[in-house]
């Protein structure tokens, strides 16, 4: 059996967990993760960080990181604890998947 890492790393590459999907509800102006029977409305930061860091195309978390640090022109070490923190938490709730 697989063990969890307690916390998501910047070499870890992510997906969305089975049967998530990311959505945007046109009608509330909201982009959404939806799991069966629950949905987690995001944010526009938690969007930026879904998009750079979360799907096939992404090489690695550090390089979503990379990638927000230079879009938002902020300290890297800021961005990567923030961004670390949250892809944990989303991972945690069952919505992401290394």
């Amino acid at each position: 059996m697989n063990a969890v890492s307690p916390h998501i790393g910047e070499a870890d590459r992510l997906r969305l967990a089975p049967g998530v999907m990311l959505r945007n509800d046109r009608r509330r102006g909201e982009w959404m993760l939806m799991a069966p029977e629950r949905l987690l409305v995001l944010d526009e930061m938690a969007l930026a960080v879904v998009r750079a860091c979360v799907g096939a195309e992404v090489a690695d978390v550090a390089a979503g990181i990379d990638r927000l640090t230079a879009e938002y022109d902020a300290p890297r070490a800021e961005v990567a604890a923030d961004v670390l923190e949250m892809l944990t938490d989303l991972r945690n709730k069952g919505y992401v998947v290394t």
